[in-house]
């Protein structure tokens, strides 16, 4: 049986506040890496679908989705940016926001010190 991107990172979600240290930094890159090929694959969905809107259109489904918009708006960042909106939504990129967010309350995070 294949797991899909969301069961793995609910998998992690749930294992991480057990873990500690460099065990808890492992979790939490490979939930980083889970959460950004998430959001590839739904960009590139999401440019599928919306790809042939009219660009005043795209710009009303944006602000429909509380995004907010240049005077100017380029098509490609603003289906990136209505991608990542629908992304924030889903179950997995949620479990991965309460966990990154867990672990730097524990004072771990994937951004290297200096």
């Amino acid at each position: 049986m294949t797991m899909t991107t969301t069961q793995r990172i609910l998998d992690l979600a749930a294992a991480a506040p057990a873990s500690h240290g460099e065990d808890l930094v492992l979790l939490l890159g490979e939930a980083n890496e889970l959460y950004q090929q998430g959001l590839q694959a739904l960009h590139r969905e999401v440019a599928e679908r919306l790809g042939g809107l009219a660009t005043a259109d795209l710009m009303s489904a944006a602000e429909k989705a509380g995004m907010p918009c240049d005077a100017s708006p380029d098509r490609d960042e603003a289906i990136l940016l209505l991608a990542l909106v629908e992304w924030e939504m889903t179950p997995a990129a949620m479990a991965f926001m309460e966990m990154a967010q867990a672990a730097a309350r524990r004072g771990v995070c994937l951004i290297p010190e200096d």
